[in-house]
């Protein structure tokens, strides 16, 4: 599927991949350094395109990329730089999200007898508690995957009162719409659904309750311009790291 730009201009239709990094771009416009973790192509090119967009902030680094990574220790180093305060975004995903931002990443079912296993937590739960910005993304937008409780709790929306965590979640974006995380609620709040999906498929498909205003708007869908720097500049620096996905969406 492909939306037609603002502009009008066919030749340079936007694509669903378009959406959700443009969406995602607003939220890391005028912050100082965000951080990509490894197979995260929509964030990297989110963060690409705020940083194009403000002309030269926030500084991205891109774990495996050699263009986009001043850390020379890996993950160890990007855990530091969190602990110290020197990153003001990160993306993490989940198995299973759940209503109060809680992530899965260990397994699915009893653990000790799983249904499924997974890679496992890694750093989740240390960059969820130091980084300020969690952005939540998962492109599979179902009752399996956004549900009312996760099995495990691989890292915790939310911690007791008195703990000091200087992080914690601030959206979840999805394949059909974006959600913001209310901290002082506790609970995710719609704030735009994408071309193409509605409130109802949103109802439908949602494991867990939240926030609906009375009005919900579209996610914009990104101008001319922004479609002509996603798909030329930006699609070529993803083709160094993510060949297939850069040839899969955009003939890289």
């Amino acid at each position: 599927m492909t939306v037609e730009t603002q502009t009008g201009d066919k030749s340079q239709d936007a694509l669903p991949e378009d959406i959700l990094i443009s969406a995602i771009a607003e939220m890391l416009e005028g912050l100082g350094h965000v951080a990509i973790g490894a197979s995260s192509p929509i964030p990297m090119a989110a963060a690409l395109l705020a940083n194009a967009r403000t002309g030269g902030r926030p500084q991205v680094s891109v774990l495996g990329s050699q263009d986009h990574n001043f850390f020379t220790d890996g993950a160890k180093e990007l855990f530091d730089c969190a602990g110290q305060g020197r990153i003001d975004a990160f993306f993490l995903g989940g198995a299973q999200i759940d209503g109060q931002a809680n992530i899965n990443l260990v397994s699915i079912g009893d653990p000790d007898r799983p249904k499924a296993r997974f890679p496992g937590s890694f750093g989740s739960a240390h960059m969820y508690y130091v980084v300020p910005r969690v952005i939540l993304f998962r492109l599979e937008h179902t009752p399996r995957t956004l549900v009312e409780r996760v099995d495990y709790i691989s890292a915790p929306g939310l911690s007791e009162p008195g703990v000091f965590r200087p992080g914690g979640p601030y959206a979840l974006i999805t394949d059909r719409c974006l959600f913001h995380f209310d901290k002082g609620q506790g609970r995710f709040r719609l704030v735009s659904v994408h071309p193409g999906h509605t409130v109802e498929e949103i109802r439908e498909q949602t494991g867990f309750a939240y926030e609906e205003p009375d009005h919900v708007p579209e996610t914009a869908v990104p101008d001319r311009e922004t479609v002509a720097l996603l798909q030329g500049p930006i699609a070529d620096q993803l083709a160094k790291l993510y060949p297939d996905f850069a040839t899969r969406v955009y003939g890289r």
